[in-house]
């Protein structure tokens, strides 16, 4: 797929762009969605739904919400932060992956 969009025509009105080279068509990018090649048949769904109601916070004292430096120093794979000061809320979160190696044995 990477030789397909090396070798791709830009868009005709497309302009080099200093230090990236040409423009890639949208042709060219359309074949590199996340979408081609996979079974249609695979279906990765997120479903977030969540409701707050009814809830109630007096006198709520909120901390420093921080990242620092460090925080991400050994980490490898994908990586989500969420992060929240506040009082009564809902945080909903979804990562859909899917990763094909190959194709099938011979």
């Amino acid at each position: 797929m990477a030789g397909a969009v090396a070798l791709a025509s830009p868009a005709p009105d497309a302009a080099a762009v200093a230090g990236l080279g040409p423009a890639v068509s949208g042709d060219a990018l359309q074949m590199q969605s996340g979408n081609v090649g996979l079974d249609p048949g695979i279906l990765v769904e997120v479903d977030n739904a969540g409701t707050v109601s009814g809830n109630v916070a007096h006198d709520n004292v909120t901390g420093q919400n921080v990242v620092d430096g460090g925080a991400f120093g050994n980490a490898a794979g994908i990586i989500t932060v969420i992060q929240n000061s506040g009082n009564n809320v809902l945080i909903q979160n979804g990562t859909a992956v899917n990763v094909q190696f190959g194709g099938p044995a011979p």
